[in-house]
């Protein structure tokens, strides 16, 4: 039975060892791309170029692999985000070989000196995961990023502009390990400006310690008007009722201070929210509130709820800390934008608004329940301490049944 070899080219031809090379001309097909291809050229072997079109690549393996010995060629390390995991899965791990290289983010670590071992990777190329790219600069580690045609150094440091992002430096390595090869520090507004060879790779490196939210922050750390804010301890219930996962979007419908939302953050990882809020001076609490914090992934949208909803983001889960007598309009018109599974909280202190969003929640078609939170919080006095309660809460949780 024949095995399909996948090798690692590393940065060039130059990366490949005497046992790589071998492997090579004992090929009955070499498979890779037409850049890798071009370095065999001289060699007497059928060879097929890889396309984009990596679903037709892996049609013509199944079909010559028990006659013939084939060999693909990878950029960097073929697990590295590379074409090796993708023949291994399709193919069967029992099936396939790999040789590993040189990656592209090692060797531009390595040219900075700068170790690796806690940085975080982000793949861009032919991927969107720019949110993912928000999420490892928390950590305050350098983050490696590879780009694309679409998402270039450039395009990266207006991006991250845009969203907030000042203290960061990018290191941006333009064709590695080519003869042309260049490298650079450049700060978010140079980048913006300069276009940058291809293929690279972007090292970005934070300039101080990131500031992340965590879970149980105190109020008095957010900017608010006096009463709005969603009390610690039931900022710490109502985040548990939402089941919050990572990479979903979360709508906070009546932000107010954007506590809710800025604590949940940490439960999001790359996901995104999205505050919704009526007030302008509220709107500035807000973006004020999750710049400290080094929310990045947080936009403000001001509107008077039920309106404003149109044009947003898909939701998974949605909280609405705020809505007096707009709630059931608010309940109802959110509603519409859920999947089935989707969650839906909402907090209430008055018992009219009780009873209206169970009913409102069930009119929509969600199951529902409802958790009272009473909390009281101890206050020194002179020879003792006492305790004072706030106001009971009623937490109204709903959850979207299949939609028929």
């Amino acid at each position: 039975m024949n095995k399909v070899v996948v090798i690692g080219m590393g940065l060039s031809p130059g990366d490949l060892t005497a046992a790589h090379l071998d492997l090579i001309r004992s090929a009955d097909i070499l498979m890779g791309g037409r850049r890798h291809l071009d370095g065999f050229e001289s060699l007497a072997v059928q060879k097929e170029v890889i396309t984009g079109r990596i679903d037709d690549a892996i049609t013509f393996i199944r079909r010559h692999m028990e006659q013939k010995r084939i060999v693909v060629l990878a950029s960097g390390d073929p697990l590295f985000f590379g074409i090796g995991a993708r023949i291994s899965s399709e193919l069967g791990a029992d099936r396939v070989t790999i040789r590993p290289n040189i990656t592209s983010v090692a060797a531009a670590f390595a040219r900075i000196n700068l170790p690796w071992s806690e940085s975080r990777i982000v793949s861009l190329h032919g991927r969107d995961r720019k949110w993912a790219v928000l999420d490892a600069l928390k950590e305050g580690v350098p983050v490696g990023v590879l780009t694309d045609h679409r998402h270039t150094p450039d395009w990266l440091a207006g991006w991250l502009r845009d969203r907030g992002v000042s203290d960061v430096k990018l290191a941006v390595f333009e064709q590695l390990g080519m003869p042309e090869e260049v490298f650079g520090w450049y700060g978010l507004a140079e980048a913006i400006e300069r276009r940058f060879a291809r293929p690279n790779v972007v090292i970005l490196k934070p300039d101080r310690p990131r500031v992340n939210p965590w879970l149980g922050m105190e109020d008095d750390l957010f900017d608010r008007e006096k009463g709005l804010i969603t009390k610690a301890e039931v900022r710490a219930v109502t985040l548990s009722k939402l089941a919050l996962r990572p990479g979903q979007t979360f709508w906070d419908l009546g932000a107010g201070s954007g506590s809710v939302g800025i604590e949940a953050a940490v439960l999001l990882g790359e996901g995104r929210i999205v505050a919704v809020e009526q007030k302008s001076s509220r709107v500035a609490q807000i973006r004020a509130n999750a710049r400290r914090q080094g929310v990045f992934n947080l936009d403000v949208v001001q509107a008077r709820l039920p309106d404003g909803l149109d044009g947003l983001p898909g939701p998974d889960r949605i909280f609405i800390g705020g809505g007096g007598k707009n709630l059931t309009a608010i309940i109802a018109a959110a509603a519409g934008y859920l999947p089935a599974g989707g969650v839906m909280v909402t907090n209430t202190i008055l018992l009219d608004n009780l009873t209206a969003s169970i009913d409102a929640l069930e009119a929509a078609g969600f199951e529902t329940g409802v958790t009272q939170v009473q909390i009281s919080n101890s206050k020194s006095m002179p020879y003792s301490r006492r305790f004072e309660p706030q106001n009971p809460v009623w937490i109204i949780t709903g959850k979207m049944k299949a939609k028929k």
